[in-house]
């Protein structure tokens, strides 16, 4: 691991009255790594996505990215730091297109106040080409070119997914969070989306971190995989290290290795 990680969890503990959903969690994630964050429902994955993204708030610990402390930046200003994120319940505007909902997602990037807009000051224009020419280029990524000015609503599941990694592209992340990207898709979605992750990886320079329960696909895409259990950290490591690992193994089988 480098010296200074674009990541680094210390210690981050969140407790829900009396049950500590998150117990001194610590790990690093390097500039460009997609990193696997598994484990057994309630084990704490959701309750970190959180964390990261300043919905919760942790009661021990600190999370730091690029080595600023996440605690100095409001939750408005997650996205503007660096930090994009789709959800495991797609949060897309089901009424508005493709191309609507993927150029959204890029607004946070813009600076034209309201007076600019109003008097269509040039600044404006050159934002608006801007953000145009970045979601062609993202529906032309994702393959979503078929499908642009369709609403969200009548789109397959597999497809929606699509757009909501396109709306959080768009905001320029260095960081990508994924909650369970392959939930509901089927088998030759799943080998797609690991062959998109990969292209989106290099073309864009992003790192990733992803929640997921598809072991096949996170042991198969991942540099690094990090296993939680009852909200403690018990494997870190490459992909093989964790699968061989016995508190893995026991805690999604019940067994000894």
């Amino acid at each position: 691991m480098p010296v200074n990680p674009l990541l680094q969890v210390a210690g981050v503990t969140v407790r829900f009255g009396g049950i500590t959903a998150l117990d001194k969690v610590s790990f690093k994630v390097s500039s460009g790594h997609i990193v696997g964050l598994i484990g057994p429902n309630g084990a704490g994955k959701t309750t970190l996505f959180n964390c990261l993204s300043r919905l919760y708030t942790f009661s021990e610990g600190e999370i730091r990215f690029e080595g600023r402390s996440l605690l100095e930046t409001p939750t408005h200003g997650i996205a503007e730091l660096g930090i994009g994120r789709t959800f495991q319940n797609l949060a897309l505007f089901r009424t508005m297109t493709v191309r609507q909902n993927v150029m959204l997602g890029g607004h946070c990037r813009t600076t034209s106040g309201f007076l600019a807009n109003a008097l269509r000051l040039p600044s404006v224009a050159v934002e608006e080409q801007r953000l145009g020419e970045q979601t062609e280029g993202l529906i032309d990524l994702l393959d979503l070119r078929a499908v642009a000015e369709t609403r969200v609503m009548d789109l397959p599941f597999g497809t929606q997914k699509r757009v909501e990694l396109g709306r959080a592209l768009a905001s320029q992340p260095k960081l990508l969070l994924l909650d369970e990207p392959a939930g509901g898709l089927n088998h030759e979605e799943v080998g797609v989306l690991m062959e998109l992750l990969r292209q989106v990886r290099a073309r864009l320079n992003l790192t990733i971190l992803l929640v997921e329960h598809h072991m096949n696909m996170v042991m198969r895409v991942s540099d690094q995989v990090v296993a939680l259990d009852f909200g403690r950290k018990i494997a870190d490591g490459t992909p093989a290290e964790v699968q061989a690992n016995p508190d893995v193994i026991r805690a999604y089988l019940g067994v000894e290795a």
